[in-house]
């Protein structure tokens, strides 16, 4: 074989192997991907159920074909996609579970997890109304100077419950600091139906979470949270370590 007729042929091979690098890059890519698009799908699900509000789910960048190796996930961004979060209307919550461990299908284990969550006067106002008395209470403003809610009574806001939420032993506490109309108490059905509403809307933490801080802005509640190792409930496990392990075992994939 001659110089001249040996060249062409290794252009022509190096073209060949250049080819099939880009069709295995290609390959990998789309597959990434798929299954990217697949486990998010699926792990929505997955911590709708556990939140009990539907979510979005965002991943690291660490690749999930990979995560399907060493069945380790870095960590997962959870952000409420509903305008309500339980019987909370208009409380958002972006949350972030870390160091999430799925080697063992019966025992998913989440290393810890933080999230915020904001409630804003009117998302208040909409919850008590349903929850209370009807359109009994008409308005609800906050203070971040005094870290208050004020619920107006009445269409003229003759009347006027004004409390404060605080934690208190790792749970949040409402308090009432006054509830009055022309100088005489409020019906005290009226006062523990609106405390009872908002302490009981504050009292939904996921994923083992337990709150570190809550304060009232100009705008309505601000809390953040945070939690250690938690398992996922057994009902829900099989669903989430089978999205990553093996995506074709989730429902629709």
């Amino acid at each position: 074989m001659t110089a001249s007729t040996a060249r062409p042929k290794r252009r022509r091979l190096r073209v060949i192997v250049g080819v099939v690098v880009l069709l295995l890059v290609a390959a990998l890519v789309a597959a990434e991907v798929y299954v990217r698009n697949n486990v998010k799908d699926c792990l929505s699900n997955q911590f709708s159920q556990e939140i009990g509000s539907q979510v979005d789910v965002g991943l690291s960048a660490k690749p999930v074909l990979w995560q399907a190796i060493d069945k380790q996930v870095p960590y997962v961004e959870i952000e409420s996609a509903d305008s309500t979060f339980g019987d909370a209307k208009d409380m958002t919550v972006r949350a972030r579970a870390n160091d999430i461990d799925i080697s063992d299908q019966d025992a998913i284990t989440i290393g810890s997890s933080t999230a915020d969550i904001t409630w804003s006067t009117s998302g208040i106002l909409a919850t008590v109304q349903a929850q209370t008395f009807g359109g009994l209470v008409t308005k609800v403003t906050s203070s971040a100077a005094d870290g208050t809610l004020t619920f107006t009574i009445g269409p003229e806001g003759l009347a006027q419950v004004v409390v404060r939420p605080v934690i208190d032993a790792g749970l949040v506490r409402v308090e009432t600091v006054n509830a009055q109309v022309f100088g005489f108490g409020l019906p005290t059905d009226l006062v523990d139906g609106i405390v009872k509403v908002v302490g009981d809307s504050l009292q939904n933490y996921p994923l083992g979470m337990s709150p570190q801080t809550i304060s009232v802005t100009d705008t309505g509640i601000v809390m953040s949270l945070s939690g250690g190792a938690f398992q996922l409930p057994p009902s829900s496990q099989a669903q989430a370590a089978g999205s990553v392990a093996a995506p074709d075992s989730c429902s629709g994939i």
